[in-house]
């Protein structure tokens, strides 16, 4: 596994783990901070039998899950998350998390001052500053703020750390308050209401599935292909697959892929050609049109972002 993929540091984590006979546990390294807000790349170890961790959230958060899989609640409900969806949670709210489904964990969260977070709101026209979830599937109206996340994650090395009270705004603040909007936004939309509580089996089924297209997601694979692995028939596990994420199985796996792609392209020079069948897709028009969909850029758009615009040779 290459160390810049997104799961690289929960394998190493689980790595240690085994060979110092050790309980799992969270690590939260900062990656960068200014007035009321910061980021910490957090790195988790538990698995099924490690007991659930409760804790209370000191400021307002929205957490994008970068890689495996794990169980929130608050008062708002008990959710499975899984690679690209937020966890959000209120100043002061407290919560429970636990890996009954499957070990280790990394999210890259952002945390709001609640005087910030009050002012955030307001500006994003929310009539209050609490969300109306406890987290957010992958949406594509999410897609190019989590992918931004993601390779802000990898790029955690070369990204500019602003000391407490600066004035120079980086990208990472505009992910910060990006992201602050749109989860806001989203979680007291009305179309996007809380799913109905799924079984601790049907989260068993799913987790497992979810972890297949996170390590596999290049790979072909049909409806009937993923409910044999949940030991259900294509039409049950259709059914439970989206009350449990939000997403049918379809979606879910497309967007794992395009976010791959994301990265790749963002991250590296490959061909776009290479990036398209690298991450699963057949050909070149169909990599081409669905990215543009989901992220509202063509791919050299998209990586002229990242790199700038592509150089012309000049002629002989």
């Amino acid at each position: 596994m290459r160390p810049d993929c997104p799961s690289y540091p929960v394998r190493e984590a689980l790595r240690l783990k085994a060979e110092q006979g050790v309980a799992g546990s969270a690590s939260a390294r900062p990656v960068a901070q200014g007035p009321g807000w910061k980021v910490h790349d957090i790195v988790c170890s538990s698995g099924p039998n490690d007991r659930p961790f409760e804790e209370c959230h000191d400021w307002a958060s929205v957490a994008v899950v970068l890689a495996g899989s794990f169980t929130y609640a608050n008062e708002l409900g008990r959710n499975l998350l899984t690679p690209g969806s937020l966890l959000l949670g209120a100043a002061e709210g407290c919560f429970t998390c636990g890996h009954e489904h499957g070990e280790g964990d990394r999210c890259l969260a952002f945390y709001f001052d609640p005087s910030l977070f009050e002012e955030l709101a307001s500006e994003a026209g929310a009539r209050r500053a609490l969300f109306a979830r406890n987290s957010l599937p992958s949406l594509r109206s999410l897609a190019p703020l989590v992918a931004r996340a993601t390779v802000a994650a990898q790029a955690q090395g070369n990204e500019p750390k602003p000391s407490i009270g600066g004035t120079r705004t980086t990208p990472l603040e505009e992910l910060a308050l990006d992201l602050a909007a749109a989860a806001l936004a989203e979680s007291s939309a009305g179309g996007h209401r809380p799913a109905p509580a799924s079984t601790k089996r049907d989260e068993r089924r799913i987790a497992a599935v979810a972890h297949f297209m996170e390590d596999r997601f290049a790979e072909p694979c049909t409806l009937n292909d993923l409910a044999r692995l949940a030991g259900l028939s294509p039409f049950h596990f259709l059914r439970v697959f989206r009350a449990t994420t939000g997403l049918t199985p379809h979606q879910h796996l497309l967007r794992t892929r395009l976010r791959a792609a994301a990265i790749s392209l963002a991250r590296t020079e490959a061909p776009v050609t290479d990036v398209a069948l690298a991450t699963g897709f057949e050909d070149l028009s169909n990599f081409t049109r669905t990215f543009r969909a989901e992220y509202r850029l063509s791919p050299l758009q998209y990586r002229a972002r990242f790199h700038g615009p592509p150089r012309r040779q000049s002629a002989p």
